[in-house]
C-alpha cells in the first residue's frame, strides 16, 4: 500500500511540476510584454487613462479627477481625486483607490461607498443605491514644455538625426533613441530638457514597469518608471532614487510623451578633495516641479561614488524600451560652448 501511495505522489508531482514552471514562465514572459506602438495596444489600454468632472459628495458637489491602470487580462486599479488630477487642482490630501474588470463592453470598478463604470471615454459614478452622483470625461493631457526649443547657448544632444553627442548609441526605426548610453563629454552644472515614452506593460508591476532613469553625472538618479496612477514614492517616477519621493506624482500614462527639465548644481570639492557643499537639483516631471533645491547628501542607488571630477549623463538602460527625443542642455560650467544644430 505504501509503495502505490508513494508512486501516486510521485506521478502528482511530476504532473505538477513542469505545470507549475510552465505557468511561472508564462507570467515571466506577460510581465515582460512591452508595447511601444498604439497600433498593437489590447482592449484594455482604451479605458486606461485620466478622467475629469464633477461629483457630488458629502460635503456638495466638487471637481474630481480619475485615474484608470490595466493590470493585464480585463483587471484594474483607479485613483480617485478630490479637487481634480495631480497638478490640476488635486487637494494633496484625499484620494480613494478602485479595483475591477472588464464586464462585457464596460469597466466595473468599486471603493467603499460607491461604484463607477466606465465606457469607452466616460465615467459614471454611483453610489450603492444605484443613484447617480457625477459623470468624468477622460481627458488627455500633454506636458507644458513638451517639444520645447533649445535657448540661445543650448547645445542640442538629441534632435532624431545623429547621436554624436552619446556613446554606444543607438536609435529606433523612427529615429528615437533607446537607452543605455550617455553623453560623450562630463557635465557639472546645467539646465537639461528630455523628453521620455514609457512602454505598455500592462502585466508587469513595480520596478518592472517601464523602467529607466536620468543618471545626472553617472551619481545621482531621476528616476523614469510608470507609476501613472500611483502614490509616488521615492522609486517611483519624479523620485530621486531611493533618497527623496516626489512632492507630488505627475506621471502620465504610458505611452504618451512626458518631459523632465532639470536644473543641477554639481557639488564642492575643496583642494584636497574634502566636499565643501552637497550637490543640488530642481526637476520638473511633465512641467510640475516635483523637486525642489533638494541637496543631495550623497550618491544615490547605484550611482558612482562623489568625487571632484565631473562625469557624462547617463540614460539608464533597465531593459525595458523606453525611449528618448528632444534632448538638449545648456552648460552652465565655465568656458562651455554650445553646439549649434536645430531641433527636430
Amino acid at each position: 500500500m505504501l509503495r502505490i501511495i508513494c508512486f501516486s505522489i510521485f506521478a502528482a508531482l511530476f504532473v505538477f511540476a513542469p505545470a507549475t514552471v510552465h505557468a511561472q514562465q508564462n507570467r515571466r514572459e506577460r510581465a515582460e510584454l512591452a508595447v511601444t506602438d498604439l497600433t498593437q495596444v489590447d482592449g484594455d489600454f482604451h479605458y486606461q487613462g485620466e478622467y475629469a468632472g464633477r461629483v457630488r459628495g458629502r460635503f456638495g458637489e466638487g471637481p474630481v479627477g480619475l485615474q484608470v491602470v490595466a493590470l493585464g487580462g480585463g483587471r484594474f486599479q483607479a485613483m480617485e481625486y478630490r479637487g481634480g488630477l495631480p497638478g490640476q487642482g488635486w487637494d494633496r490630501r484625499t484620494r480613494e483607490s478602485y479595483t475591477g474588470v472588464i464586464d462585457g463592453d464596460f469597466l466595473r470598478l468599486s471603493a467603499p461607498g460607491r461604484n463607477v463604470t466606465i465606457q469607452i471615454g466616460r465615467v459614471v459614478i454611483r453610489d450603492l443605491n444605484g443613484r447617480q452622483l457625477g459623470v468624468l470625461d477622460k481627458v488627455r493631457r500633454s506636458s507644458p514644455t513638451l517639444g520645447a526649443l533649445p535657448p540661445r547657448g543650448a547645445t542640442v544632444l538629441f534632435n532624431g538625426t545623429s547621436t554624436e553627442h552619446f556613446t554606444n548609441a543607438k536609435i529606433t526605426e523612427d529615429g528615437l533613441l533607446m537607452p543605455g548610453t550617455m553623453t560623450s563629454k562630463p557635465y557639472r552644472d546645467f539646465r537639461l530638457h528630455v523628453e521620455f515614452r514609457t512602454p505598455y506593460m500592462p502585466f508587469a508591476r513595480e520596478q518592472g514597469r517601464g523602467n529607466s532613469g536620468v543618471y545626472i553625472q553617472e551619481r545621482y538618479e531621476v528616476q523614469i518608471l510608470d507609476s501613472f496612477g500611483l502614490t509616488g514614492e521615492f522609486n517611483e517616477c519624479g523620485g530621486l532614487y531611493r533618497f527623496k519621493a516626489p512632492d507630488l506624482n505627475m506621471c502620465l500614462p504610458p505611452l504618451i510623451w512626458q518631459t523632465y527639465d532639470i536644473y543641477f548644481r554639481a557639488a564642492r570639492f575643496d583642494g584636497s578633495g574634502q566636499k565643501i557643499a552637497n550637490a543640488v537639483i530642481t526637476a520638473m516631471l511633465n512641467g510640475v516641479g516635483v523637486q525642489n533645491n533638494v541637496q543631495l547628501q550623497n550618491k544615490t542607488g547605484g550611482g558612482k561614488q562623489e568625487g571632484p571630477d565631473d562625469r557624462p549623463i547617463l540614460l539608464q538602460n533597465h531593459r525595458n524600451p523606453v525611449h528618448f527625443r528632444n534632448i538638449w542642455i545648456v552648460d552652465y560650467s565655465p568656458g562651455a560652448r554650445a553646439t549649434t544644430v536645430a531641433a527636430r
